[in-house]
Protein backbone atom coordinates (compact mmCIF):
# COMPACT_ATOMS: atom_id res chain seq x y z
CA UNK A 1 0.00 0.00 0.00
CA UNK A 2 1.70 3.25 -0.96
CA UNK A 3 1.17 6.43 1.01
CA UNK A 4 2.64 9.94 1.29
CA UNK A 5 5.28 10.94 4.25
CA UNK A 6 6.50 13.91 5.10
CA UNK A 7 10.33 13.84 6.59
CA UNK A 8 12.25 16.44 8.51
CA UNK A 9 15.05 16.32 9.22
CA UNK A 10 17.28 13.76 10.27
CA UNK A 11 20.45 11.97 9.63
CA UNK A 12 22.15 9.09 7.30
CA UNK A 13 19.43 6.81 8.87
CA UNK A 14 16.67 8.88 7.74
CA UNK A 15 18.24 9.90 4.33
CA UNK A 16 18.53 5.83 3.65
CA UNK A 17 14.60 5.55 4.98
CA UNK A 18 13.39 8.18 2.62
CA UNK A 19 15.08 6.18 -0.49
CA UNK A 20 13.24 3.13 0.88
CA UNK A 21 9.94 4.62 1.65
CA UNK A 22 10.16 6.18 -2.01
CA UNK A 23 11.77 3.13 -3.88
CA UNK A 24 8.14 1.41 -2.32
CA UNK A 25 6.28 3.76 -4.47
CA UNK A 26 5.38 5.98 -1.74
CA UNK A 27 5.48 9.87 -1.78
CA UNK A 28 7.97 11.94 0.45
CA UNK A 29 8.07 15.33 1.28
CA UNK A 30 11.00 16.76 2.44
CA UNK A 31 12.19 19.49 4.36
CA UNK A 32 15.60 19.81 5.80
CA UNK A 33 17.27 17.01 3.81
CA UNK A 34 18.77 19.30 1.38
CA UNK A 35 22.32 18.36 1.53
CA UNK A 36 21.14 14.63 0.66
CA UNK A 37 22.31 14.35 -3.03
CA UNK A 38 21.44 10.48 -3.29
CA UNK A 39 17.88 11.64 -3.05
CA UNK A 40 17.87 14.17 -5.69
CA UNK A 41 17.07 11.43 -8.62
CA UNK A 42 14.12 9.58 -7.15
CA UNK A 43 10.80 11.12 -8.88
CA UNK A 44 8.21 9.41 -5.44
CA UNK A 45 10.81 12.64 -3.71
CA UNK A 46 9.74 16.28 -3.52
CA UNK A 47 12.26 18.45 -1.70
CA UNK A 48 10.21 21.54 -0.55
CA UNK A 49 12.11 25.15 -0.09
CA UNK A 50 9.56 25.90 3.12
CA UNK A 51 8.64 23.73 6.01
CA UNK A 52 5.08 24.46 5.19
CA UNK A 53 5.13 22.34 1.79
CA UNK A 54 6.67 19.99 3.45
CA UNK A 55 3.45 18.97 5.50
CA UNK A 56 0.76 18.96 3.25
CA UNK A 57 -3.33 18.73 4.60
CA UNK A 58 -3.14 15.56 2.63
CA UNK A 59 -0.03 14.11 4.38
CA UNK A 60 -1.30 12.75 7.45
CA UNK A 61 2.17 11.30 8.77
CA UNK A 62 5.17 13.48 9.70
CA UNK A 63 8.61 11.55 10.10
CA UNK A 64 11.00 13.57 12.31
CA UNK A 65 15.09 12.80 13.55
CA UNK A 66 16.37 10.18 15.87
CA UNK A 67 17.21 12.01 18.09
CA UNK A 68 14.25 14.58 17.55
CA UNK A 69 16.99 17.45 19.21
CA UNK A 70 19.61 17.66 20.68
CA UNK A 71 19.55 21.76 22.38
CA UNK A 72 15.92 21.55 22.82
CA UNK A 73 15.96 24.59 20.71
CA UNK A 74 16.45 23.01 16.99
CA UNK A 75 15.40 19.63 15.64
CA UNK A 76 18.64 17.40 14.44
CA UNK A 77 18.88 18.41 10.89
CA UNK A 78 22.30 18.05 9.82
CA UNK A 79 21.44 17.20 5.79
CA UNK A 80 20.12 20.99 6.29
CA UNK A 81 20.74 23.71 4.62
CA UNK A 82 18.93 25.77 7.58
CA UNK A 83 18.39 25.68 11.36
CA UNK A 84 14.70 24.26 12.05
CA UNK A 85 13.09 25.09 15.10
CA UNK A 86 11.25 22.95 17.33
CA UNK A 87 8.34 25.35 17.82
CA UNK A 88 8.74 26.36 13.60
CA UNK A 89 7.96 21.96 13.18
CA UNK A 90 4.90 21.97 15.79
CA UNK A 91 2.88 24.54 14.50
CA UNK A 92 2.44 23.37 11.16
CA UNK A 93 1.79 19.41 12.66
CA UNK A 94 -1.80 20.22 13.40
CA UNK A 95 -3.76 17.16 13.34
CA UNK A 96 -0.98 14.88 12.21
CA UNK A 97 1.25 12.00 13.67
CA UNK A 98 4.56 12.82 14.28
CA UNK A 99 7.07 9.71 14.65
CA UNK A 100 10.23 10.48 15.80
CA UNK A 101 13.04 9.64 18.41
CA UNK A 102 14.05 10.89 21.77
CA UNK A 103 11.53 12.75 22.66
CA UNK A 104 11.48 14.91 25.64
CA UNK A 105 8.40 15.68 27.99
CA UNK A 106 8.87 18.99 26.73
CA UNK A 107 8.10 18.55 23.54
CA UNK A 108 4.68 16.15 24.43
CA UNK A 109 3.96 19.63 25.84
CA UNK A 110 4.20 21.52 23.17
CA UNK A 111 2.41 19.02 21.16
CA UNK A 112 -0.59 18.53 23.56
CA UNK A 113 -1.27 22.30 22.54
CA UNK A 114 -1.35 21.70 18.81
CA UNK A 115 -3.59 18.38 19.10
CA UNK A 116 -0.55 16.36 17.64
CA UNK A 117 -0.10 12.57 18.22
CA UNK A 118 3.34 11.76 19.48
CA UNK A 119 5.21 8.18 18.93
CA UNK A 120 8.73 7.95 20.08
CA UNK A 121 9.88 5.14 18.04
CA UNK A 122 12.81 4.93 20.42
CA UNK A 123 10.43 3.54 22.89
CA UNK A 124 9.29 0.58 20.86
CA UNK A 125 10.03 -2.80 21.77
CA UNK A 126 10.57 -4.22 18.53
CA UNK A 127 12.93 -1.65 17.22
CA UNK A 128 15.16 -1.48 20.90
CA UNK A 129 15.61 -5.48 20.40
CA UNK A 130 17.02 -4.81 16.65
CA UNK A 131 18.82 -2.17 16.83
CA UNK A 132 21.31 -4.30 19.98
CA UNK A 133 22.42 -6.70 16.69
CA UNK A 134 23.82 -3.42 15.07
CA UNK A 135 25.18 -1.97 18.98
CA UNK A 136 26.58 -5.58 18.67
CA UNK A 137 28.90 -5.94 16.13
CA UNK A 138 29.94 -1.85 16.13
CA UNK A 139 31.53 -2.67 19.57
CA UNK A 140 32.57 -5.57 18.17
CA UNK A 141 34.34 -4.17 15.82
CA UNK A 142 35.65 -1.16 18.24
CA UNK A 143 37.13 -3.87 20.44
CA UNK A 144 38.98 -5.31 17.21
CA UNK A 145 40.27 -2.04 15.72
CA UNK A 146 41.46 -1.10 19.14
CA UNK A 147 43.46 -3.54 20.29
CA UNK A 148 46.54 -5.29 19.24
CA UNK A 149 45.16 -9.14 20.04
CA UNK A 150 42.47 -11.01 18.59
CA UNK A 151 39.05 -11.60 20.31
CA UNK A 152 39.79 -15.57 20.53
CA UNK A 153 40.70 -16.26 23.93
CA UNK A 154 40.51 -13.04 25.32
CA UNK A 155 38.85 -12.43 28.65
CA UNK A 156 36.22 -9.98 27.94
CA UNK A 157 33.55 -8.41 30.66
CA UNK A 158 30.37 -7.18 29.77
CA UNK A 159 28.80 -4.50 32.69
CA UNK A 160 24.65 -5.24 32.46
CA UNK A 161 22.92 -8.20 31.16
CA UNK A 162 20.01 -6.22 29.14
CA UNK A 163 18.99 -6.17 25.84
CA UNK A 164 22.05 -5.23 24.40
CA UNK A 165 24.36 -7.25 26.74
CA UNK A 166 22.79 -10.64 25.84
CA UNK A 167 22.93 -10.22 21.98
CA UNK A 168 26.82 -8.80 22.83
CA UNK A 169 27.40 -11.72 24.97
CA UNK A 170 26.51 -14.23 22.42
CA UNK A 171 28.55 -13.19 18.96
CA UNK A 172 31.84 -12.12 21.71
CA UNK A 173 31.20 -15.93 22.64
CA UNK A 174 31.07 -16.72 19.38
CA UNK A 175 34.20 -15.29 18.40
CA UNK A 176 35.79 -17.55 21.24
CA UNK A 177 36.32 -14.87 23.89
CA UNK A 178 36.20 -15.81 27.62
CA UNK A 179 33.45 -14.03 28.63
CA UNK A 180 32.15 -13.04 31.88
CA UNK A 181 28.80 -10.48 32.09
CA UNK A 182 28.16 -8.57 35.09
CA UNK A 183 24.48 -8.07 36.73
CA UNK A 184 23.12 -7.03 40.03
CA UNK A 185 19.53 -9.01 39.87
CA UNK A 186 19.82 -12.84 40.59
CA UNK A 187 17.40 -13.51 37.87
CA UNK A 188 20.03 -11.68 35.66
CA UNK A 189 22.60 -13.78 37.11
CA UNK A 190 20.76 -16.87 37.07
CA UNK A 191 19.94 -16.31 33.08
CA UNK A 192 23.71 -15.37 32.38
CA UNK A 193 24.42 -18.70 33.79
CA UNK A 194 21.74 -20.44 31.36
CA UNK A 195 23.27 -18.80 28.60
CA UNK A 196 26.83 -20.88 28.90
CA UNK A 197 28.58 -17.64 30.17
CA UNK A 198 30.57 -16.94 33.21
CA UNK A 199 28.49 -14.71 36.12
CA UNK A 200 29.38 -12.27 38.76
CA UNK A 201 27.89 -9.59 40.65
CA UNK A 202 28.63 -5.89 40.05
CA UNK A 203 28.79 -5.79 43.45
CA UNK A 204 31.69 -7.51 43.60
CA UNK A 205 33.72 -6.08 41.44
CA UNK A 206 36.89 -4.97 42.55
CA UNK A 207 40.27 -6.69 42.35
CA UNK A 208 38.78 -9.12 39.61
CA UNK A 209 38.89 -6.60 37.32
CA UNK A 210 42.50 -6.81 36.63
CA UNK A 211 42.05 -10.32 34.69
CA UNK A 212 40.25 -8.59 31.67
CA UNK A 213 41.41 -7.37 28.28
CA UNK A 214 38.24 -5.88 27.30
CA UNK A 215 35.41 -3.88 29.36
CA UNK A 216 31.91 -3.66 27.28
CA UNK A 217 29.60 -1.31 29.63
CA UNK A 218 25.84 -1.47 29.16
CA UNK A 219 24.74 0.06 32.17
CA UNK A 220 23.65 3.63 31.95
CA UNK A 221 24.68 4.78 34.70
CA UNK A 222 28.11 5.05 37.00
CA UNK A 223 29.73 1.25 37.03
CA UNK A 224 33.68 1.51 36.92
CA UNK A 225 34.09 4.39 39.00
CA UNK A 226 37.50 5.85 40.65
CA UNK A 227 37.55 3.24 43.39
CA UNK A 228 37.30 0.11 40.78
CA UNK A 229 39.36 1.83 38.00
CA UNK A 230 42.15 2.00 39.38
CA UNK A 231 42.21 -2.35 39.14
CA UNK A 232 42.33 -2.16 35.47
CA UNK A 233 45.18 -3.09 33.55
CA UNK A 234 46.54 -0.56 31.65
CA UNK A 235 46.70 -2.11 28.56
CA UNK A 236 42.99 -3.31 28.75
CA UNK A 237 40.66 -1.77 26.63
CA UNK A 238 37.28 -0.28 27.37
CA UNK A 239 33.86 0.39 25.56
CA UNK A 240 31.31 2.10 27.54
CA UNK A 241 28.20 1.67 24.96
CA UNK A 242 25.78 3.61 27.26
CA UNK A 243 24.06 6.69 26.96
CA UNK A 244 24.64 9.56 29.13
CA UNK A 245 26.22 10.02 31.26
CA UNK A 246 27.58 6.63 30.85
CA UNK A 247 29.12 3.64 32.95
CA UNK A 248 32.61 4.07 33.35
CA UNK A 249 34.27 7.57 34.73
CA UNK A 250 35.67 9.48 31.93
CA UNK A 251 37.71 11.37 33.58
CA UNK A 252 39.30 9.03 35.98
CA UNK A 253 39.92 6.75 33.04
CA UNK A 254 41.93 9.93 31.26
CA UNK A 255 43.73 10.84 34.22
CA UNK A 256 44.84 6.71 34.78
CA UNK A 257 45.49 7.12 30.93
CA UNK A 258 43.46 3.77 30.28
CA UNK A 259 42.22 3.18 26.69
CA UNK A 260 38.39 4.28 26.50
CA UNK A 261 35.69 4.55 24.10
CA UNK A 262 32.37 6.32 24.47
CA UNK A 263 30.64 4.76 21.69
CA UNK A 264 27.54 6.31 21.48
CA UNK A 265 24.61 6.04 18.68
CA UNK A 266 25.81 2.83 17.09
CA UNK A 267 23.45 1.45 15.05
CA UNK A 268 23.25 4.53 12.77
CA UNK A 269 27.30 4.36 12.75
CA UNK A 270 28.02 1.47 11.97
CA UNK A 271 24.96 0.26 9.85
CA UNK A 272 22.94 3.21 8.53
CA UNK A 273 21.14 1.26 5.71
CA UNK A 274 20.19 -2.10 8.11
CA UNK A 275 18.94 0.48 10.79
CA UNK A 276 16.96 1.72 8.16
CA UNK A 277 15.17 -0.78 7.42
CA UNK A 278 14.70 -1.92 11.21
CA UNK A 279 13.27 1.74 11.20
CA UNK A 280 10.79 1.28 8.60
CA UNK A 281 9.49 -1.79 9.30
CA UNK A 282 8.66 -0.62 12.79
CA UNK A 283 6.84 2.57 11.26
CA UNK A 284 4.57 -0.06 8.96
CA UNK A 285 4.17 -1.29 12.62
CA UNK A 286 2.87 1.44 13.93
CA UNK A 287 0.95 2.70 11.27
CA UNK A 288 -1.10 -0.89 11.13
CA UNK A 289 -1.61 -0.57 14.44
CA UNK A 290 -3.19 3.06 14.21
CA UNK A 291 -5.61 2.42 11.30
CA UNK A 292 -6.52 -0.88 13.37
CA UNK A 293 -7.91 1.54 15.80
Amino acid sequence: MSTSFSIIGGDLRTIKLAKMLANEGNKIYTYGLEKAEELKDNSNIIFTEKISRAIPKDVEVVIGPIPFTSNGININAPFGEKEISIREMIHYLEGKILIAGSISPEIYDMANDEYIEIIDIMKREELAVLNTISTAEGAIEIAISNTNKIIHGSEVLILGFGRIGKVLARKMAGLSAKVTCAARKDEDLAWIRAYGHKETNINALGENLSQYDIILNTVPHLVLNKERLQYVKKDALLIDLASNPGGIDKKEAKELKLKLVWALALPGKVAPVTTAEFIKDTIYNILKEIYKK
